[in-house]
């Protein structure tokens, strides 16, 4: 039996190092998702084949058409990667709602509302026979969803819905035989985001992952069953700080200790 995974942001970064990680799997059938089309073509090819829906997550009709693809090409679903996503810098008094509510579409609406429309189909491929490997959805949100830095409020403001979200499908989906997991990537070296200056400072090189290794945690929280993960590793600690040295955190953030990215849709 085909083992099926859907990536959205599949053109580029994270989604595309996820779909070469996943082509290497026996019989997996990938469906790319992104905007680009022409760069989702050329990576299908490469891959060996693939389908491709190239469209904006953010349109009305695109889970809608997504969904109808995914059943009228491959008839199940074993593995929905919402991958996504995008950062524009901007502190609130200056961006104010706008920027906002252009990050709360694409990193935290566009992702529920495909979930919403592909769900019923990852129930029936977990809930049918001939299912070989975990049923599962991996949520890849961001350590700024768990903590909030300045020049990207509206961004951590998405991730943090979505990482909430994702905590509460978890518990919901268990009695379903469908996992939900989660990703929390730090920097990662891409396209839009070379990390140039980190990279070239000893200092803050060790600060800088790759879209391999995001793609292998994706992996690891998705057939690996596993309900978190942060990349790198260490990067829990601020997130612990949050809960157990807030005061401390805040003071570190405020004094600039913690870099902003700006990461471009996929």
């Amino acid at each position: 039996m085909a083992f099926v995974a859907l990536i959205t942001g599949a053109s580029a970064g994270i989604g595309e190092a996820t779909a070469r990680l996943l082509a290497r799997g026996p019989d997996t059938r990938l469906v790319l998702v992104a905007r680009r089309g022409e760069r989702l073509e050329a990576l299908a090819a490469e891959l060996g084949g693939a389908t491709v829906v190239a469209l904006d997550l953010t349109d009305p009709d695109a889970p809608a058409t997504v969904l109808e693809v995914v059943r009228r090409e491959h008839g199940r679903l074993d593995l929905l990667v919402n991958n996504a996503g995008a950062s524009w810098r901007g502190r609130f008094a200056d961006a104010g709602w706008e920027n906002v509510e252009r990050h709360m579409k694409l990193d935290f609406e566009a992702p529920v509302k495909l979930t919403e429309a592909l769900l019923p189909l990852l129930r029936q491929t977990a809930a049918g026979s001939g299912s070989e490997r975990r049923v599962s959805i991996v949520n890849v949100a961001s350590t700024a969803g768990r903590v909030a830095r300045p020049n990207s409020g509206g961004y951590s403001a998405a991730k943090f819905a979505l990482v909430g979200w994702t905590d509460s499908l978890y518990a919901e989906e268990r009695e379903h035989g469908v996992h939900v997991g989660l990703v929390l990537p730090g920097f990662a070296r891409t396209e839009g985001f070379p990390a140039t200056e980190l990279l070239a400072k000893p200092a803050t090189r060790w600060l800088v992952s790759t879209p391999e290794v995001v793609a292998e945690a994706i992996i690891e929280a998705g057939p690996g069953g596993k309900p978190e993960r942060y990349v790198p590793r260490y990067y829990w600690i601020p997130a612990a700080l949050r809960i157990v040295a807030p005061r401390v955190l805040r003071g570190a953030i405020a004094r600039g200790a913690f870099a902003t990215s700006t990461r471009p849709r996929d």
